[in-house]
C-alpha cells in the first residue's frame, strides 16, 4: 500500500484514447453479390469512445464523473481498472483497485451468497484466512445474514447491490472505483455506504464515483469531471461542474434533476 507521504496521485491519466473498432457486415446489391460471388463485404467501423482526456487524482479524495449516456464515463473508469486498454496515452494508477462496476458482476445466480464472496474472493487475491477473517465484516455491513446461503437468483436487485458493495468496501481498497453502482437499498443504506466511503478517504483510500445522481456527486466529492462525447468537457468543484452540466442540459437543480441526470 503507498503511504500517505507518496507524492504521487493516486491516479494520473494523460491524454487517454479509447477507440472500439466492431466489425460490421454490410447489406450486399445485386450487382455486388454477383461480382464477389455471393460473398458479403465486411468493413471495419470505430467508435471514439474517450479522446485525448487527461487528469489527476489526489491520494484521499473523491472524484465525482458525470455526463449522457454514451459520454464515454463508463470505458474511462475501465480503462482506469485496466479492463481496457487505451488506444493511446497513459493511465498510471498507483495503490490496490476494488472495483464496483455493475452490480453483481461476477457473481453466479446459481451459486449462494456466501460461495460467491469466497469466489470473489479468491479472484481478488485473498488467501482463504483473509476471507475468513473479513466475511463477517462482509455480512454484517450488507445486511444479508439470513439470506447468505440462499441461491443469488433468489436475491432483488437491491441485496445483490448491498453484498457487491460490501465486498468491494471491505476489500480495503487504495481505490475505489463505482461505476452507476450506488443508487442500491433504501436512504439509510445509501447513507452508511457514504460514510463507508468517507471513511476509506479518511483512511487515505481514493474513490472514483461514475453516477447520475448528481445529489449525491455533490454531496460526496472534492472533484467532478464532466464527460461529454468522450471528451472531458469540465473537471472543477462539484458545484460549478454540477451548474454548467445542468444548464447545459436545460433541466435545472430541482429535485428530479439531482436525484437521476
Amino acid at each position: 500500500m503507498p503511504s500517505a507521504s507518496d507524492p504521487r496521485p493516486a491516479i494520473h491519466v494523460e491524454d487517454l484514447s479509447v477507440t472500439y473498432r466492431t466489425s460490421v457486415e454490410r447489406r450486399p446489391t445485386l450487382r455486388s453479390m454477383i461480382v464477389r460471388a455471393g460473398r458479403r463485404e465486411r468493413y471495419v467501423h470505430e467508435i471514439e469512445a474517450v479522446k485525448d482526456v487527461s487528469f489527476e487524482v489526489p491520494r484521499g479524495s473523491v472524484l465525482g464523473v458525470v455526463g449522457a449516456n454514451g459520454a464515454g464515463k463508463s470505458t474511462l473508469v475501465r480503462s482506469i481498472a485496466g479492463i481496457l486498454p487505451p488506444t493511446a496515452g497513459r493511465v498510471e494508477v498507483n495503490g490496490r483497485v476494488s472495483t464496483l462496476l455493475a452490480l453483481g458482476v461476477g457473481f453466479n445466480r446459481r451459486l449462494t451468497g456466501r460461495e460467491n464472496v469466497v469466489l470473489g474472493g479468491l479472484a481478488a487475491g485473498w488467501s482463504r484466512e483473509e476471507l475468513a477473517a473479513k466475511y463477517d465484516d462482509i455480512v454484517r455491513f450488507a445486511e444479508l445474514k439470513k439470506f447468505m446461503d440462499l441461491p443469488m437468483r433468489m436475491y432483488s436487485s437491491g441485496m445483490y447491490g448491498r453484498l457487491a458493495f460490501s465486498v468491494a468496501v471491505n476489500m480495503d481498497p487504495d481505490i475505489l472505483l463505482i461505476d452507476e453502482a450506488l443508487s442500491v437499498g433504501d436512504a439509510r443504506f445509501k447513507r452508511k455506504s457514504f460514510r463507508r466511503m468517507r471513511k476509506l478517504c479518511e483512511a487515505d483510500a481514493t474513490v472514483v464515483l461514475v453516477s447520475h445522481a448528481l445529489q449525491s456527486i455533490k454531496d460526496l466529492c472534492d472533484q467532478v469531471i464532466w464527460m461529454h462525447e468522450g471528451e472531458l468537457r469540465m473537471w472543477d468543484e462539484p458545484d460549478a461542474v454540477i451548474e454548467a452540466y445542468t444548464e447545459f442540459l436545460e433541466v435545472g437543480e430541482d429535485a428530479v434533476t439531482m436525484e437521476d441526470v
